[in-house]
């Protein structure tokens, strides 16, 4: 490796002599600055080292007929700079090339979700990605995602008319990928873009519960459906609260009608469950259609499989009941209306409902003031004492 005092002219007319695969001339001004010539006439600015562990590394500065020679001494000498100091500008670049884009990790995330949650979970994360984020940030490297952008696409979604719930989906799933790629050591994943947004506050809440005569209209009009489980569905979703899907998916084997019950392996929390079953949920269970070898409790009878949705059946029954706007899952919260309206605690219903914390069931709360009305008004009686001025009372006071 010849030792030469590297210059604009010795740069123009070096060469690789014939029968070598290169040559490599070293500075004997800028220590480590190099020039690698090759057969084919093409010319290298590399800088040479060793780092802190005393391996040598070598960091390309640019080709001949790209940057001048001045420009490349002068970035050798900043990158001797930040190796005298303790740098490896080696490793650095290496690392910058190692950082995947947002679709490499995007593909890793959906796998997690997939291995990790519910069916029905990694599926929306899948869709979510898919369809709103990769489109947007695919090609990107995580180091290249800002903040700046993770907020601007957020507002362009919102413009566009997504329901805000839906894009607080989108800030969430994207949060996470950041997350996992930072446990997982991915270079580039930290900062988190999306740390430090702020989630827009909004009322996603959306009451609307059935009253008894409008339960009667939906009996009768799902009674008469195309879909002759449709009335056993909304039935035993009115007498138990339990989730839709948690109710297509139910198998025999899970209903124990000696005990009243109804065990649910895998709830949307994440924890099994048990529903206690009314006699009338236990009526309708016990004049169910039975199928040879089909373990569904209310499958579709045309396929002996769950109903992957009844949204036509459901929306049909709906409007003829004069119901229109009612959702399926509206029927959960009527059932926990009916439970508080007859007296029964929060917290007892909350454990019918299967919530993870009390504050979930603390919506239904202002339902409970009949409830508490009679509470006060029992107290009030017990007291027997009347506090206006001018009443008397029982006792003389």
């Amino acid at each position: 490796m010849p030792k030469v005092k590297l210059d604009q002219t010795f740069c123009l007319l070096a060469s690789c002599p014939e029968g070598k695969s290169k040559e490599v001339f070293t500075d004997t001004v800028t220590t480590g600055f190099l020039l690698e010539c090759r057969p084919g006439g093409g010319k290298t600015y590399h800088l040479r080292y060793s780092d802190q562990r005393g391996r040598l590394r070598q960091i390309k500065i640019g080709g001949y007929h790209d940057i001048t020679f001045d420009q490349a001494r002068k970035q050798a000498k900043q990158l001797r700079s930040e190796v005298t100091l303790g740098g490896d500008p080696a490793a650095k670049k290496e690392v910058l090339k190692a950082i995947p884009t947002y679709a490499n990790l995007a593909e890793q995330h959906i796998a997690h979700a997939k291995a990790q949650l519910r069916a029905s979970s990694s599926k929306g994360t899948d869709r979510i990605i898919k369809l709103h984020i990769e489109p947007r940030f695919g090609k990107m490297r995580l180091d290249e995602i800002t903040q700046r952008d993770v907020a601007k696409w957020l507002a362009e979604k919102r413009a566009s008319g997504l329901a805000p719930a839906t894009v607080e989906k989108l800030r969430v799933v994207l949060h996470r990928s950041f997350e996992l790629a930072a446990s997982w050591g991915l270079p580039g994943s930290q900062p988190n873009p999306v740390k430090g947004i702020t989630k827009p506050k909004y009322n996603n809440a959306r009451e609307r519960y059935l009253s008894p005569d409008e339960a009667a209209r939906l009996h009768k009009s799902v009674a008469a459906s195309s879909n002759p489980q449709l009335k056993n569905i909304v039935g035993l979703l009115l007498l138990t609260g339990a989730r839709k899907r948690e109710l297509l998916d139910a198998r025999w084997e899970h209903i124990h009608l000696d005990r009243k019950s109804w065990h649910i392996p895998d709830s949307k929390t994440g924890k099994a469950r048990h529903v206690p079953l009314s006699q009338s949920a236990i009526a309708i269970i016990e004049q169910l259609p039975k199928y040879p070898k089909c373990p569904w409790l209310l499958p579709n009878p045309d396929t002996k499989k769950p109903f992957v949705d009844i949204k036509r059946a459901w929306e049909t029954a709906r409007d003829a009941a004069g119901l229109a706007g009612l959702r399926i899952h509206d029927l959960r919260h009527s059932a926990a209306s009916f439970m508080i309206n007859s007296g029964i605690d929060l917290y007892a219903v909350g454990r019918v409902l299967g919530h993870a914390d009390h504050q979930s069931t603390m919506r239904y709360s202002h339902l409970a003031n009949d409830t508490l009305l009679a509470a006060v008004e029992a107290g009030a009686a017990k007291l027997n004492v009347r506090w206006a001025a001018g009443e008397g009372s029982a006792n003389g006071l």
